[in-house]
């Protein structure tokens, strides 16, 4: 059984929230942490279950009624529900009175999101972390906004690294110890979640073209958004193509990163970035395995940048930080891969470099960024392919890959 760091944030959300949910993917682990809140006097409830879902379908506000508190699975498979939380949790406010897991990001809907407004808090929970496989809780977001040298971490380098990057972090396919068994398991996870999850979160006029949308998408993760030239692929206009990716990232498969802006720069890209949340997922569908990487290792690279996208979007989750994501690009194709902004408008830059080298050049568009930030700009990062820290500048630091699971602050 893996740690899941998030849980002390679940904890102390319900001891002053009235509704917590546990948001992420499926298989994701959101079961299994939520039932370790369950107990004699919260019960547990899943609406994976055919008769409790039609209860809940049919008859909401009943079936909120009886419950003083409990834990709901699964809570979009029926969004009435939620409206029957909030008559009840307005009649008795009390801390810690549901938690709700959700495989689809419900607060995209503008219904549930007012209903919820004020009443309830979401704590993400993506696929295993690194920092979690290995029981070491990282603090390498909270180590760079105190403007301290980052610290190396456990080495894992070269073909180590590529085998921990393309295996991802769902459990069950971490469970399959050879390549083509978690291949499968991928390419039958993601047949199950177009054939049911999909219908439950939106009215798809072409519903046979989301797995092929998918594949493209794939091929474009880690790129800018173009809506028109992916929808081309598949003979869709980029109106319908926006919408129907939107409903990839409400199950938490894709993330559109969009933009860092500065009125200091003029010129900036507005395109918004494309990435999936797991690299163990794109390396599946990509078809790429470790003897493809010792092959060719340019095929690397963009799922090495889903990778560490994921990782800090993970431990973001349990950071003391509270931090926006976004990317950097100016008209000059200076370019910063992830931009880390916290509530006081402090930045962090972190590019990311398959190879075990790096050269001052790899640093201009951290240089470009943190002119852009002036005193905001707290620490640029290139995180790279090998075992040692070396500073190439003031706050600007080549750093292993494995920087991602070091204990540090937390």
């Amino acid at each position: 059984m893996y740690p899941r760091f998030a849980r002390d944030r679940i904890s102390e959300a319900l001891a002053d929230t009235r509704v917590v949910m546990i948001a992420g993917p499926r298989q994701s682990g959101k079961t299994t942490l939520a039932m370790k809140f369950a107990n004699n006097e919260i019960p547990y409830l899943t609406l994976d279950d055919a008769t409790v879902l039609r209860a809940a379908q049919d008859d909401p506000v009943g079936f909120v009624r009886g419950l003083d508190r409990a834990v709901i699975d699964e809570v979009q498979r029926a969004p009435d529900l939620l409206l029957a939380i909030k008559a009840s949790v307005d009649d008795d406010p009390s801390p810690g009175r549901f938690l709700l897991t959700g495989s689809a990001n419900l607060m995209t809907l503008p219904k549930v999101a007012d209903s919820l407004a004020g009443r309830m808090e979401v704590v993400r929970l993506l696929p295993l972390s690194q920092a979690e496989i290995l029981d070491q809780r990282s603090g390498v977001i909270d180590t760079a906004f105190s403007g301290e040298a980052p610290q190396a971490g456990t080495s894992l380098v070269g073909q180590a690294l590529v085998d921990r990057v393309l295996a991802g972090g769902y459990p069950e396919a971490l469970g399959r110890a050879r390549w083509p068994r978690r291949q499968d398991w991928y390419h039958d996870y993601l047949d199950a979640i177009v054939q049911r999850d999909v219908r439950d979160v939106a009215q798809i006029e072409q519903l046979a073209l989301m797995p092929r949308l998918l594949s493209v998408l794939a091929e474009h993760s880690g790129q800018l958004v173009n809506y028109s030239r992916i929808g081309a692929a598949l003979g869709l206009n980029h109106v319908t193509t926006q919408k129907y990716m939107r409903v990839f990232e409400a199950l938490y498969l894709t993330h559109s990163l969009q933009p860092w802006f500065s009125n200091r720069i003029k010129r900036i890209t507005k395109s918004p970035k494309l990435h999936f949340l797991d690299a163990g997922l794109l390396a599946a569908m990509r078809d790429v395995s470790p003897d493809r990487v010792a092959r060719d290792r340019t095929v690397f690279g963009s799922i090495l940048e889903t990778f560490v996208f994921g990782e800090l979007r993970k431990i973001a989750s349990w950071s003391n930080q509270r931090c926006t994501f976004s990317h950097f690009r100016d008209k000059d194709k200076n370019e910063v891969d992830i931009v880390l902004e916290n509530r006081k408008g402090e930045v962090v830059g972190i590019e990311i470099k398959a190879s075990a080298t790096v050269k001052p050049a790899d640093f201009s568009g951290l240089r470009k960024l943190a002119g852009a930030c002036g005193s905001s700009f707290v620490q640029g990062l290139v995180l790279y392919d090998h075992d040692k820290v070396v500073p190439f500048g003031e706050n600007l630091f080549a750093t292993p890959i494995s920087s991602l699971w070091q204990g540090g602050q937390t």
